[in-house]
């Protein structure tokens, strides 16, 4: 699949557009500058996180595919000020959101333990955003009759939904996940409507 089409799969799969992905199509950046920024520390946890998404099983995980030095350059091009800031708040409240379900950091945690923890991370992203939807969709309409919607920003989604969504786009876009977790053929033949299919297949990649 390509990136537009693979940012609508990653919208269906988090329950939104994929923030910073109109930025990321058209190849720009926001030149927004968050006064956070990341640590080694940042590139670790969120390294362990990718991972505890998308681990590795017969095939690499989202660590293998650097999902966190995606991250790192998705936020800093892709994301308005007001977004970064979101995440940098989100990513440090994130162990502290741990040790409150487990008394222990995320790191310290053992994979069940990661698991659930983002289990109900997902779910608090999913009730925060459904509520944030239903605040902002009057607000919109408003702006769409005055004719400057295009000036409205809506506000961030859960800053989990970020890092779902970019560690989703970072490993299926990486040569990691296109080629050995996606099937891959570096150059494209010829359609075959009737091409045998198996089940337990992967699917198909295409050069992103």
């Amino acid at each position: 699949m390509n990136r537009r089409e693979l940012l609508k799969q990653i919208a269906l799969l988090t329950g939104g557009a994929v923030v910073g992905g109109e930025v990321f199509l058209s190849g720009c950046t926001t030149g927004a500058k968050s006064e956070v920024g990341f640590s080694a520390a940042n590139i670790y946890l969120l390294d362990e996180v990718a991972e505890t998404i998308i681990p590795a099983t017969t095939t690499p995980g989202a660590k293998a595919a650097q999902a966190a030095n995606f991250m790192q350059s998705w936020v800093t091009d892709c994301y308005t000020k007001k977004e970064q800031d979101v995440f940098f708040k989100g990513l440090a409240g994130l162990d502290d959101a741990c040790k409150k379900m487990h008394n222990k950091t995320f790191i310290e945690c053992d994979a069940k333990q990661r698991h659930d923890f983002l289990v109900s991370l997902e779910k608090e992203a999913k009730d925060y955003n459904k509520v944030l939807e239903e605040k902002q969709k009057p607000i919109r309409e408003m702006e769409r009759k005055k004719g400057t919607e295009f000036l409205y920003e809506d506000e961030p989604v859960h800053y989990y939904t970020l890092i779902k969504q970019m560690t989703l786009m970072g490993f299926f876009t990486s040569k990691t996940g296109a080629t050995e977790t996606l099937r891959h053929i570096q150059v494209p033949g010829k359609y075959d409507g009737a091409f045998p299919y198996k089940k337990g297949d992967k699917a198909w990649a295409e050069s992103l």
